[in-house]
This record gives C-alpha cells, structure tokens and sequence, in this order.
C-alpha cells in the first residue's frame, strides 16, 4: 500500500503535492485534537487517569504504524527494518516527541501512575536489550519466534493489569487537572461529547484520520525535497525516521496545546511498552525465523535505547512532577546526536 501511494503521489506535479502537504497537515492536527478531545472525555467519564489512557487506547492507536511496517518487513525477509524501526520509534518517541513536548509546553507526572508504568517502560527496554545479545558462539543475536510469541502474552498480561489497575482508589484518585473540577462542570464535558460509544468511535476516528493523513503526508514532504535538491540522506535521516512516529508527535503537541500534558507523557511511556511488545513482539511471531539482530545495533542503536530510557526514568521521578523544559531539552539532544552519530558512523 506505502509503496501504491508514494508511485501514484510521484507522478503529481509539484504544484498538487504542496496543495496535498497542505491538506494533510490540516487533516493531522484535526486528527489530533479529536483523538485528545475524546480521550479527555474517556477519562472524565470512567474516572481514570489521562495518563492512563494515553498509555493504553491511544498508544496501541499509534503504535499501528509501526506495527504495521515491522510486521511487513519481517515477512518481506528485512528483519534488521523490523528491529530498527521499533528501537528507533522508542528513540524518536522518548527524545524527540517528549523533548519537543516539554519545550513547547507543560508535562505533569503522576507519580504513582510513572511508578507502575515507567518500570514496565524501563524493563521492556533492557528486556529487548536481553533477548538482542548474542549467545553461545553465535556472531549476531536472533529474536526467536518463541520470544516473539511471549512478547504478545506480556502484552496481553500488561493491558490487563493497567486496565485493572484503574479500579485502584490510589490511581483514580491520583493528582489529575480534569479531576480538579466539580462533578457538574465533568458530567456537562462528557455529555457535550455525545454517548459513551460515538466518544470512542470518534477517538478512534481522530486515530484514523492520524495515520491515514500521515501516510500521504510523508511521501509528499520526500518527495517534494526530492525534487527542490536536498540530499536523499538528510531525507532519511529525518522524514523517514520520523514517519512512523508522526502519529505520537503530533497528539503530544496536541495534547500540550490543550493542557493535557500528561496525556502526551501517557502516550509516550504505553508507546515505548507496545514498541517492544507488540511491534517486535508481532514482527518475530509472524517469522519461523525470528530477527536476526545485525551487528551494528549493538554499537548505537540498542545502547541509545536504554539510555534515553534511563534518563527518562530518572527525569519522571523529579520533586517537581513534570518534565521540565531544561530535561526536554536534554531528551532531545540525546535524540540529535544519535541521529548524528547514526551518518557519521556509517
């Protein structure tokens, strides 16, 4: 299907592709206010967490894109994609999406919620670390199929403690700004927002219109700069890599813009989980084979995973309950110079 789109957006002159980066930017952060406007309706109205609901519902909607492109990619026999696109996800999610949100506005952490979840986020992490490193005499390390049908019984295990963790008076009653209204001010937003079930079929629509105005969107942005003269390494090493990440990005800045931070930290930290789970998880389990890991990840991509991870972890147990700007901006200079070191070390 990617491939589909991007032959039939490279025969459009230049003049249609800004008119379609236009539309589709509009589309994506229409997208985005309606998935984080639901979400927040969601959370008022079961009594839970907005944290809890970014790292839940609206993290497996946009972990899709990756799932997706590692699925196909272990099937196509490109298991170095597969890896490298949930261990760059996790990378781009935590430095680039988490930086940028703390730099343009206000992340709260709900300490109990970061306790449960973040020690999910940091032992999934060295958990891929683990199952990467090679064995016995072996030159590179291999994801087995087995390991990969494992990841999913985790997966299955984690959404069912987080959703019962919800029920916990400790989590719903945990510091959260839409709590902070009185109960009249709640019942009217969720009843502004129409029924129980059109709520989630409009999230699940704003996570629609998310990935589906992404898929145009980057083809037209590459190949638009393609055709201005930027080289096809700075393309890839920004465009492409950001792709399967846009859907995160751009409900993190949404979520900032509407004061709904935690949502975003939320969204992150479950994206992180699932990328481990059920991106690498699903790409190992659909391959006799497994994913082999190639030797170079070893070098730069699997140490800046578990880096990023740690600081994060330490950042989210601040006095202050929020990441601040100064630690945003850390997160993304990490994110920038693995990015660097990525091209320099080729």
């Amino acid at each position: 299907m990617d491939v589909q789109i991007y032959n039939v957006l490279n025969s459009q002159p230049t003049l249609i592709l800004a008119l379609a980066i236009a539309v589709m930017l509009y589309i994506l952060s229409k997208g985005a206010d309606i998935l984080v406007d639901n979400a927040v309706s969601l959370s008022i109205h079961w009594g839970v967490p907005k944290m809890i609901i970014g790292a839940t519902i609206v993290s497996l909607g946009t972990t899709l894109p990756e799932a997706t492109v590692s699925v196909l990619a272990a099937l196509k026999g490109n298991p170095d994609l597969a890896l490298g696109n949930a261990i760059g996800s996790i990378i781009a999610d935590t430095g680039l999406i988490i930086g940028l949100a703390a730099l343009l506005g206000t992340l709260p952490v709900d300490r109990i919620i970061v306790k449960r979840q973040g020690r999910i986020q940091l032992a999934a992490g060295f958990l891929l670390a683990i199952v990467c490193l090679p064995f016995l005499s072996r030159n590179n390390g291999n994801i087995s199929q087995m390991v990969g049908l494992l990841f999913i019984a985790l997966l299955i295990i984690y959404i069912y403690f987080s959703i019962r963790w919800t029920r916990n008076p400790l989590s719903i009653n945990s510091p959260d700004p839409s709590h902070a209204n009185n109960n009249t001010s709640s019942s009217v937003l969720v009843e502004e927002k129409g029924p129980l079930i059109v709520q989630i079929a409009k999230l699940f629509g704003g996570i629609l219109l998310v990935i589906a105005s992404s898929k145009i969107l980057i083809p037209s942005v590459e190949i638009t700069a393609v055709r201005i003269g930027i080289p096809q390494s700075i393309i890839a090493a920004t465009l492409v890599a950001l792709g399967t990440s846009l859907p995160e990005l751009v409900t993190a800045i949404s979520a900032v813009r509407k004061g709904h931070g935690e949502l975003a930290v939320g969204n992150i930290v479950g994206a992180d989980i699932l990328n481990v789970l059920f991106v690498v998880g699903s790409a190992a389990a659909v391959t006799s084979g497994g994913l082999d890991v190639p030797i170079d990840f070893y070098k730069l991509q699997i140490p800046t995973m578990l880096i990023i991870l740690f600081v994060f972890r330490i950042f989210t147990r601040g006095k202050n309950e929020k990441i601040t700007k100064l630690e945003g901006s850390v997160l993304l200079s990490i994110y920038i110079t693995y990015i660097v070191l990525n091209y320099t070390w080729l």
